[in-house]
């Protein structure tokens, strides 16, 4: 999967999905910047063009519900805020 991405130019990033893992480990989260006294999100690996995803069996309801929304509607949501995914 790596090879192919290389091969077409497009990113690449791979998740392995274990029983612990929340949506916010593929997703990305919101991060306090003290200096801005804001919010800063914070785009996990779900953000590439080219994504291995590896034992989604594995992981809970929750994670596979978000991986879905991903996988059918092209954006993920996060703290009531939508983003396009590549």
């Amino acid at each position: 999967a790596q090879g192919l991405a290389q091969l077409l130019g497009l990113s690449f990033s791979r998740v392995q999905f274990t029983n612990d893992m929340l949506p916010a480990d593929i997703l990305g989260m919101s991060i306090y910047d003290q200096n801005k006294r804001q919010f800063e999100f914070r785009a996990g690996p779900i953000f590439t063009q080219l994504l291995l995803a590896d034992e989604i069996n594995r992981s809970s309801p929750k994670t596979q519900s978000a991986l879905l929304e991903a996988m059918e509607e092209r954006q993920v949501t996060q703290d009531g805020q939508s983003y396009p995914l590549p």
